[in-house]
């Protein structure tokens, strides 16, 4: 019989000493108590709980995939970011999941994706020739733009009006930066409420929904056809034959426009200040783009190994989903550690995609390590998306977004770096600060 291992703790009064620095960035702070009591760690936040932290990717290929029935997604998702953003694919649990996730998941197929192309390039097009060149700044307001703007313009076409997109972009902002602040600050919860904070975006997000509701009924209305996201959810049927009833569908694309801009915003960010440090990168982009065989948007994806090699290789150093939570329903025991039921686990992807026992040199960035290898020769070591059944529904798209930006940009500029760090801001997902760079027309 396998002995059973003690999982070593940080105690509170450490957590507590720490509770600056951690709110700030939590990552240094975690990768020294990696350092120091091995890959899963218990930390105790409070006088009663505790979260267990892992950096190990068997037991997270174990959650993830092999025993995924016998976990959920935390409160953080579920009720925390819920109360935002509603109960739509990304927060709900159990059968409601399930449910919607085989209404919506066709949308999402690659083939209904060829619909949205035109309108992803029109988009991203649209925000890189805004670019200054000649000039410093910071790229990430950019990017943030592009990622909020392809997704409106994928969902709704040409029917949304700027005003209606720059307001929703702000309310889901705002929403997940109070949303950091109920996270990293428990000990305030009392305070967030009784001073009005927490009711002041959830009116936000309120607004947010009235904006939605239109939109939709607006569409419903004019009996026209886009072949854009909102018509194939229209479109979408449960097996009743019935539709997503309104406040359901207001609570997925509530989801679509938070995670849908969100990661590949932060992701798109790291890849422009990498491939600005490497202008060996820019130019084999530049030589793909030059040997394209058609002008067809999906067969020019697929003649673009070396692009999408630079994104995977952009997610693997700078994951925007850094931590993957869950809690297990049942008791668990895995390679000697025991988890009793509801124990909270939190598993860092940035150590993960990081760890030099499994990635030869592994703080380089190096694209060619994802060129002509099967898929799944890196599938234990790097989840960008996730894994299992509860992978991001939309990998698909944004890789397609992500490359074509990338190859928009890179054809139209040449990328200079300005900083000699690439310097991060964990929040819910993992932003880029201060990424300055410099462009100059090709």
């Amino acid at each position: 019989m396998e002995q059973k291992k003690q999982i070593p703790q940080v105690p509170l009064a450490r957590f507590l000493k720490h509770s600056l620095a951690i709110l700030n960035n939590p990552l240094p702070f975690h990768k020294d108590n990696f350092e120091r009591l091995g890959d899963t760690f218990r930390l105790n936040i409070s006088f009663t709980e505790s979260v267990l932290f892992s950096r190990d990717a068997g037991l997270l290929q174990y959650v993830l995939q092999k025993n995924q029935r016998n976990y959920s997604k935390s409160n953080i998702q579920t009720e925390d970011l819920a109360k935002y953003v509603g109960k739509g694919l990304l927060t709900a649990e159990g059968e409601h999941w399930q449910k919607q996730r085989k209404l919506i998941q066709p949308a999402f197929h690659k083939k209904q994706l060829i619909l949205l192309l035109d309108n992803i390039k029109a988009a991203i097009t649209s925000e890189i020739l805004k670019i200054e060149t000649s000039v410093d700044f910071d790229v990430f307001p950019i990017m943030n733009d592009l990622a909020f703007q392809t997704v409106a313009k994928s969902l709704f076409s040409s029917a949304i009006e700027e005003d209606e997109i720059k307001k929703i972009q702000y309310i889901t902002e705002a929403a997940q930066k109070m949303l950091v602040k109920e996270l990293r600050q428990p000990y305030l919860g009392w305070w967030f409420k009784a001073s009005g904070k927490i009711e002041k975006h959830l009116a936000l997000t309120r607004e947010a929904r009235v904006i939605l509701k239109k939109l939709i009924s607006e569409r419903k209305q004019s009996g026209e056809r886009f072949d854009d996201l909102l018509d194939m959810l229209l479109d979408a049927r449960y097996e009743d034959g019935k539709p997503m009833e309104e406040e359901q569908l207001v609570d997925e694309l509530l989801i679509l426009f938070t995670a849908g801009h969100e990661t590949t915003s932060n992701a798109l960010t790291f890849a422009a200040q990498l491939i600005a440090k490497h202008p060996e990168v820019q130019e084999k982009i530049i030589n793909e783009i030059d040997a394209f065989t058609t002008q067809d948007l999906m067969q020019s994806l697929k003649e673009s190994p070396y692009t999408q090699a630079v994104v995977e290789e952009s997610m693997r150093l700078y994951p925007p989903a850094y931590f993957i939570d869950r809690v297990n329903i049942e008791d668990e025991y895995f390679a000697g550690m025991s988890f009793p039921k509801g124990s909270s686990l939190l598993f860092s992807i940035y150590e993960i995609h990081r760890d030099p026992t499994f990635w030869e040199d592994s703080l380089q960035f190096k694209p060619e390590r994802f060129i002509g290898v099967p898929k799944n020769q890196y599938s234990s070591h790097y989840f960008p998306f996730g894994a299992g059944p509860r992978m991001c529904i939309g990998n698909n798209f944004a890789m397609y977004e992500m490359v074509i930006a990338i190859q928009t940009l890179v054809s139209n500029f040449k990328i200079m770096h300005k900083t000699s760090a690439i310097e991060i801001t964990p929040l819910i997902t993992l932003k880029p600060k201060n990424a300055i760079l410099q462009f100059e027309e090709r």
